[in-house]
């Protein structure tokens, strides 16, 4: 499991630091670190690695998976959907007072999911799931390509 979040985490803490922005997915950076800290876990630990993020902003999307791409790092990319309702009723449930933070990408994600996520990504509705529904399903999902992968044509 790697979260990129640490990556960002990092940069944050650069002093004198960095041009100020909203969120750390903006600085330029944090993209191709994200790629170059997943290649190297990879080349050093083999494996599958789990990158759990949120992607809201195509070009940003482009630019990591064009880097995965790049270092033949195969990407099984799936989209964890919920209605809004959904999503706000778990945002409420994590903490007193829910994050503002998470709560202003409401309405960009669900313009990415209109427009652009939703092709690029397997969705699995999680909205009526458990925890570990959802993580059956995608276990479900990743043997059933990986067994067609396997299928001589």
């Amino acid at each position: 499991m790697f979260d990129a979040e640490k990556v960002g985490e990092t940069l944050m803490d650069i002093s004198p630091g960095l041009p100020e922005t909203d969120n750390f997915q903006h600085w330029p950076p944090w993209r191709p670190l994200v790629v170059d800290t997943a290649r190297r876990v990879l080349e050093y630990t083999g494996g599958t690695l789990v990158i759990p993020m949120t992607v809201l902003v195509e070009e940003y999307w482009r630019e990591i998976s064009a880097g995965f791409a790049q270092h033949q790092i195969r990407v099984d990319h799936f989209v964890l959907h919920a209605t809004e309702p959904t999503l706000r009723q778990r945002i409420a449930g994590e903490h007193v007072v829910p994050s503002p933070f998470r709560l202003q990408y409401l309405a960009p994600y669900a313009e990415a999911a209109r427009t652009w996520l939703r092709q690029e990504a397997q969705v699995v509705d999680t909205t009526d799931l458990s925890p570990a529904q959802v993580a059956s399903e995608i276990v479900r999902r990743l043997l059933a390509a990986h067994r067609q992968a396997e299928t001589p044509q």
